[in-house]
């Protein structure tokens, strides 16, 4: 079973600048993440985009649909920023599409050594493997259904809509 990884970068492939103390992106880590984490899954990685998830725009929001739709896997893992992660599984999740797929991401870089970035992509991987289709959001050891949702701002923290 191939697992389709598919990066749009987020906190999960910042980096940080020293000089200037900006977050930027140039490369994503989820390779370096897999090696690191001794994963054996069969996957298949492809970026699609590395930016903020404050930036996506619907156009960003359809390449991802449409790149779910057009791969031959049918288990995906979707790594994307936090701040608007609910908001693309929705528009995932009312696509119907007859796949698995999981979108995760990470609240610090990976790069800053203590990311919840490597646990939070095994997590997303193994929820993949076994979760019927549908979509999901894995985060922090929770996996949560793409209609019940969302990100609590104040605790930085992934809940269901009635919590």
């Amino acid at each position: 079973m191939a697992i389709r990884i598919l990066v749009t970068g987020g906190t999960f492939d910042k980096e940080y600048n020293e000089l200037t103390g900006e977050l930027f992106f140039q490369d994503s880590h989820i390779r370096e993440m897999l090696k690191l984490g001794r994963c054996r899954v069969d996957v298949q990685v492809r970026t699609l985009m590395m930016v903020d998830s404050l930036t996506l725009d619907d156009d960003d929001r359809a390449t991802i649909l449409s790149n779910c739709a057009r791969c031959p896997e049918d288990r995906i893992v979707v790594t994307h920023g936090t701040d608007t992660m609910e908001i693309t599984a929705r528009q995932l999740g009312q696509a119907g599409l007859a796949k698995t797929i999981v979108i995760t991401g990470a609240m610090v870089p990976y790069t800053f050594g203590s990311s919840d970035g490597l646990f939070n992509l095994g997590s997303a991987l193994a929820y993949a493997q076994c979760l019927p289709h549908g979509v999901y959001v894995a985060m922090n050891g929770r996996c949560f259904s793409w209609d019940d949702v969302r990100k609590d701002r104040k605790t930085g923290t992934f809940e269901t809509l009635d919590a």
